[in-house]
């Protein structure tokens, strides 16, 4: 629960403290925002059908992101493929809840932390 939490707090913090971006050029962190869009979808999907209370939370944690970021054009359409493809990706794979989702899961939210951190880290304000 608490890995959870320091997860969702981080990427809050990545979304606010990530400069914003009004043009349409590529900015030096799309690369990890994008990996952090796909584990978003990968968390929304996963928690949903593990029957974690939070599976909307992760697409809520997504539009965060995309309001914090303000992307147009190609920038925001790469942004919400990468959810979806994320999304996507684990419904073909899982249809229930298995011990192996859930160590994903788990894993998901290290990897998005840890992202979240370092995006923080290197790019904010």
């Amino acid at each position: 629960m608490l890995k959870r939490s320091l997860a969702v707090l981080m990427i809050l913090a990545c979304c606010g403290l990530v400069p914003a971006r009004a043009e349409d050029g590529a900015a030096p962190f799309d690369a990890e925002l994008q990996r952090l869009a796909e584990i978003l979808g990968t968390l929304h999907y996963l928690r949903g059908i593990c029957g974690g209370s939070d599976g909307a939370k992760w697409r809520t944690e997504m539009q965060a992101l995309i309001d914090a970021e303000t992307p147009s054009g190609e920038r925001r359409t790469r942004l919400i493929a990468a959810f979806n493809r994320g999304y996507n990706g684990f419904q073909q794979t899982y249809r229930t809840c298995t011990p192996a989702a859930t160590v994903a899961i788990r894993r998901y939210l290290e990897e998005g932390s840890k992202l979240s951190r370092d995006l923080t880290a290197r790019y904010a304000n």
